[in-house]
């Protein structure tokens, strides 16, 4: 075979090295590849072996120059070649309008205003330097004057060009951007560290900024960042003359702008657009905190001008913040109707998001020392969308005396020892006679399966104390003159409960009757597909394991577990007990399965996803045809995997089932 000449091999370095950049930036700043990630690899692969056997040709803009620098003792402290200023910040409606008034008043013209909005990311500020195209330095915000020389880091960040695209660079450009972590990266990442034993990140932003800052620049380019820009300072042969225009030029140019900028002609359409967004800022796979509005024409930023370094052409309209500090008072616990030991934390209450909090979610024992947060402790607690609080971590040094948090080793309810079954994260009471299978089944009933109008726990609680309600029969016996006799309880008011029982009876599905008998194993998805497979309760009862076993994510230790239930002379008392008082045992036209885009494709959903609660997405994924399991097999075509996920997590990859964070799972509903 011929050897290559000196003049082949740059040739096919410039190929290369093109071709490398084309398919970075389509992935990394379109969100638009064009091949297989095998297929790029094997690109830069090649590039990587060509320019080992020829190291005189290797330049500082070649992608495989964005990792191998030397660990960095310090930053160096770097001035901004214009002030990188801070905005001022509104609040309401009623601050953005006055605002706008005085850019009104400020411009003294007839002249229209019109103005660019985007998502306020919640990430660290960075400044870039381009000399004839090329990436020459980078340094944080800093104090807005001057920052950290952070090049070699963000060097190897993909969505940060080392080279502009195009021709006609110009001679100068500062390109102002954050740097941020999308929450699907923040989340593995928090696994990873997870895994070694290490202190886990409290949020996006402080994991974005500690990446950024890493002396080894090898320990950066390993952590999930991005950027997005959003602006310039100085430059030297761009000739633009409003922002829209400024960020259509950085995207021709090769950077990654926010494709939810918009330009928008009034200032009403700018306030409309903010209330939208803190509504769906869940539904990003990054947090955003605000959104920045900017009057768009260069000549009326310039005419505005800046006040103690903050733009008077510019606002950050802040929502309020999701994330909140408070004191953990207490890890109280409670016994589902299952038997499983739920810790769940008592906080002192504090305002998130616009909410007042003062409880939250803690999944089990593992995941609370995991997160490292004890009794006494100040806490960061997150509140994103609609769903229950939860706690981040620890909001700075444990309280002198806190101690780990330890599951109590007696059920709080019975007495009884507590265990925790092999492969399982939750510890439970195995006591069958525990108060906790009658009074947390009945109360689980009316809030879940049964979803009954205005009987709610604190009822059920007093039924239960009185002796009134001891069972799903009982509550279906009660009268409005046992009502009457409780406080609180009217003519109207009993009635009225009375009617929502009866009515529940009648109108709960056959699935949420499995549901809420406390079956062993039975949550709401097996529930759903043995109402579906049987069709009716005496062919569920009357079946075998073997042909439970049939059902789709049912295996043979559930199933024996389900037959066991059904052959129990108790529990067959109590199906035709229910069944003698209206209650539907036979699957409605709405337990059929859906045809759809999804239809012969099955999904499992695991943790805590931010922007649905289980029960939404099973919905979702159902309404498009797909069927929803309780376990990982190798015939589940995905998982969807939320905040801690458990063990279905690590199933699916010892499987090498497709996992899917939020973001995907959105992006599959969507088509």
């Amino acid at each position: 075979m011929a050897t290559r000449t000196q003049k082949d091999v740059r040739q096919r370095l410039d190929e290369l090295r093109e071709q490398v950049d084309h398919h970075l930036y389509r992935y990394h700043v379109l969100d638009d590849p064009e091949i297989s990630d095998a297929a790029y690899d094997r690109l830069f692969d090649e590039l990587k072996a060509v320019e080992e056997e020829h190291p005189e040709l290797v330049t500082a803009e070649s992608p495989t120059q964005r990792v191998g620098a030397p660990p960095s003792d310090r930053f160096q402290k770097v001035q901004h070649l214009t002030p990188m200023g801070s905005l001022e910040k509104v609040t309401d409606d009623e601050s953005l309008f006055k605002w706008a008034e005085d850019v009104r008043k400020r411009l003294d013209s007839d002249e229209p205003v019109a103005y660019v909005i985007e998502p306020k990311i919640d990430g660290l500020a960075i400044n870039l330097t381009y000399e004839g195209g090329r990436l020459t330095r980078g340094a944080t915000r800093g104090d807005g004057v001057q920052g950290e020389d952070v090049t070699v880091n963000l060097r190897t960040i993909p969505s940060v060009p080392l080279k502009m695209r195009g021709d006609g660079l110009p001679a100068l450009a500062e390109v102002r951007g954050e740097v941020y972590m999308p929450l699907s990266g923040f989340r593995e990442l928090n696994a990873r560290v997870a895994e070694l034993g290490q202190k886990l990140a409290p949020n996006p932003r402080n994991a974005a900024a500690g990446s950024l800052r890493q002396k080894d620049s090898s320990i950066t380019a390993s952590r999930p960042l991005a950027v997005w820009v959003y602006g310039m300072g100085a430059r030297d042969g761009v000739q633009l003359a409003s922002h829209w225009e400024e960020l259509e030029w950085l995207r021709e140019h090769g950077f990654r702008t926010n494709p939810f900028v918009e330009r928008l002609d009034s200032i009403e359409e700018v306030a409309q657009r903010c209330t939208q967004w803190e509504r769906r800022r869940a539904e990003l796979d990054y947090e955003i905190d605000g959104i920045v509005i900017k009057v768009d024409s260069l000549e009326q930023q310039a005419i505005l001008g800046a006040l103690h370094s903050r733009p008077r052409w510019a606002r950050a309209f802040k929502w309020a913040p999701m994330t909140a500090e408070t004191t953990l008072n207490k890890i109280a616990i409670r016994v589902g109707r299952t038997g499983a030991l739920n810790p769940w934390a008592m906080l002192e209450p504090v305002q998130v998001g616009g909410v007042t909090v003062s409880r939250a979610t803690l999944h089990n024992e593992e995941d609370i020392n995991r997160k490292d947060i004890r009794e006494g402790d100040r806490v960061i607690v997150q509140r994103a969308g609609d769903v229950i609080p939860q706690i981040v971590g620890p909001a700075g040094p444990h309280v002198k005396g806190t101690r780990p948090f330890r599951m109590p080793k007696k059920c709080p309810l019975c007495g009884a020892n507590v265990v925790k079954p092999e492969g399982e994260a939750m510890h439970r009471c195995p006591n069958r006679a525990c108060p906790s299978r009658g009074l947390e089944t009945l109360i689980n009933w009316v809030q879940g399966p049964a979803d009954i109008d205005g009987v709610g726990e604190q009822l059920m609680r007093r039924l239960w104390h009185l002796g009134l309600v001891r069972s799903l029969p009982d509550l279906y016996r009660l009268t409005k003159e046992h009502l009457l006799e409780l406080d609180g309880f009217a003519e109207k008011s009993a009635s009225n409960a009375i009617e929502a029982i009866e009515h529940s009876a009648k109108r709960t599905p056959f699935s949420r009757v499995l549901l809420g008998l406390n079956i062993p194993d039975v949550g709401w998805v097996t529930a759903q597909s043995l109402a579906r497979h049987f069709g009716d309760v005496d062919r569920l009862a009357g079946a075998t394991q073997e042909e439970i076993v049939e059902v789709e994510g049912i295996g043979p230790e559930r199933a024996e577990a389900i037959a066991e239930w059904f052959s129990d002379a108790e529990n067959q008392k109590l199906v035709d007990e229910l069944r003698e008082l209206g209650l539907r045992f036979e699957a409605g036209p709405e337990e059929r399965p859906v045809e759809g885009p999804l239809t012969g494709s099955t999904y499992v959903i695991t943790g805590t996803l931010e922007g649905f609660s289980r029960d939404e997405a099973r919905k979702a994924l159902e309404a498009k045809g797909a069927k929803v399991g309780d376990s990982v097999s190798k015939k589940t075509t995905g998982v969807v995997a939320g905040e801690s996920p458990g063990s279905k997590l690590a199933k699916a990859e010892q499987l090498g089932v497709p996992v899917l964070d939020e973001a995907a799972l959105k992006k599959l509903l969507r088509g």
